[in-house]
């Protein structure tokens, strides 16, 4: 018994040290170069790098009614001709909810959803960004945004403790699709917990009309103890650092695009979608099936694609797809890493609309058992 707790023992020691270590040097970059200091004495009363590296398993009671944690709504576009002050303000804060049937999980959300709020402006706007952290966060919080010219894209100056605020101001510079996240130490272990969203900044004469826009964001999620087991699970820092994900999910749950929470078009319109990859570890190859996208701004560039299966997206970046919904059904979202469906990362776009032999339409079917996905 002994000599099996030893093993055991050296074979958790390396991934409890690469952890320690990853922190580590992340508080040390941070607080090298000025990195907001009272954010650095919260996260030590806290610290994400040495309780939860313990490795017990933590699993608790399942809580009563629990739900999925809310996907927020996609910002209308600009329709402004000029630059403005633009003001947007993000609030950290935990909610527990359902990450799939029958598993609870303790996100950290900024504004109580996961994604966060997407940001949406112009380029040459000013924008005022305003983060508070709730009381109820057990730890520090930040924001780093993609799309920010700036030291940390604010993760420099918005290490904010809980009960405290952070404002900074910055200008829009770059058009296109961009990933802001929690920067906080460890970093990844905030990525996992749902801290993340997107920012978009529209080009001065914005983005062609579509009749649908759509926002869904990607993220890996790695659980302590066994991942079937019932209850309210926390995270596991072991397997973050070795890259091994419980559950692979689009906003933030297994589901979460299912059942009454599908996307819905029509046919004949044009639908876009804005995709982001929270990783933190994970590359996403994006693909909607039975679709051909029109148009792909690939990690979110002002240059497109056209007539693409499927874009990769990288852990940290965005894209923007458009297609044109020509026949009738439910299309399937996926990661084309194909394991990762039965991990979670599956959502439904259900299109409304007359049969259109023209385009599509079967002649014998061998079997009507399965959709074949």
């Amino acid at each position: 018994m002994l000599q099996d707790i030893k093993r055991i023992g050296k074979q958790r020691m390396p991934l409890m040290r690469a952890a320690v270590l990853s922190a580590a040097l992340c508080a040390a970059w941070y607080s090298g170069r000025g990195y907001a200091e009272e954010g650095q004495k919260a996260d030590t009363s806290g610290d994400t790098s040495s309780a939860l590296t313990a490795g017990e398993t933590s699993v608790s009671a399942l809580p009563a009614n629990l739900e999925r944690v809310a996907a927020p709504l996609v910002a209308p576009p600009v329709n402004r001709k000029k630059p403005a002050l633009v003001r947007a303000e993000l609030e950290a804060k935990p909610v527990t909810g359902l990450l799939a049937e029958g598993i609870g999980y303790n996100y950290w959300t900024y504004n109580g959803t996961v994604p966060g709020p997407m940001i949406r402006v112009r380029q040459g706007d000013t924008v005022e960004l305003t983060l508070k952290n709730s009381l109820e966060s057990p730890v520090s919080h930040s924001i780093d945004s993609h799309g920010v010219l700036g030291p940390g894209g604010g993760g420099k100056v918005t290490q904010t403790p809980p009960g405290a605020k952070s404002v900074f101001q910055f200008k829009a510079m770059r058009p296109g699709v961009f990933i802001y996240h929690c920067a906080t130490p460890m970093i990844p272990y905030h990525l996992a917990h749902g801290m993340y969203g997107l920012m978009l900044v529209e080009p001065p004469g914005g983005w062609q009309k579509v009749d649908r826009e759509f926002y869904v964001m990607q993220g890996d999620i790695y659980l302590k103890g066994d991942p079937a087991q019932s209850g309210l699970h926390e995270a596991a820092v072991g397997k973050m650092v070795a890259e091994t994900p419980d559950f692979v999910v689009f906003n933030g749950s297994a589901g979460s695009l299912a059942k009454n929470r599908v996307l819905k078009a029509k046919t004949g319109e044009k639908v876009r979608i804005f995709f982001g990859n929270a990783g933190p570890n994970l590359v996403s190859s994006f693909h909607v099936i039975g679709e051909i996208f029109d148009k792909v701004h690939p990690e979110g560039a002002t240059e497109t694609l056209s007539n693409v299966q499927s874009t990769l997206v990288p852990a940290g970046g965005a894209t923007m797809v458009e297609f044109k919904t020509e026949v009738p059904g439910t299309y399937i979202l996926v990661d084309h890493s194909l394991g990762r469906l039965q991990k979670g990362a599956v959502g439904f776009l259900d299109v409304e609309g007359a049969p259109n032999p023209q385009v599509f339409q079967s002649i014998s079917a061998g079997s009507l058992a399965s959709d074949g996905h």
